[in-house]
């Protein structure tokens, strides 16, 4: 059992290292398979989501020295869901979870693709130029 663990723990770093292979692969995939490409692009960004979010907390542990990255990414988007959860409210009167966690979710792909680069090219930068 302890090696199925650490098989799934080495091929979930090595997809969140690099996450354009994980979306390139749900996104054809799945496009090929249910034939919508519109479906299939919200479904890579989905599962793409979860691997930027894991990517940039790392990166954010190393790069400052801490171990708040992936409490500050999960405070920042529990905050964001009861903003758009209070804004929905007032607007309708009530609030659809479902479309404000889907909400969330999506702007966290992209507000995690932008801190992913800049991360990343901090890090790179930092380590290339270290004296």
């Amino acid at each position: 059992m302890q090696w199925l663990w650490e098989s799934m723990k080495q091929a979930y770093a090595f997809l969140a290292i690099v996450p354009i292979i994980p979306f390139a692969i749900v996104y054809y995939g799945y496009g090929a398979l249910i034939r919508d490409r519109k479906r299939a692009l919200r479904t890579a960004m989905d599962v793409t989501t979860l691997m930027l979010i894991g990517c940039v907390a790392v990166l954010f542990n190393r790069l400052f020295s801490n171990s708040f990255g992936l409490y500050g990414i999960l405070l920042l988007m529990l905050i964001g869901g009861g903003l758009l959860g209070n804004l929905q409210f007032r607007s309708k009167g009530e609030v659809d979870v479902k479309r404000v966690v889907r909400a969330v979710w999506r702007i966290g792909f992209f507000i995690m693709s932008v801190l992913y680069v800049l991360l990343m090219f901090v890090g790179l930068s930092r380590t290339l130029f270290a004296v």
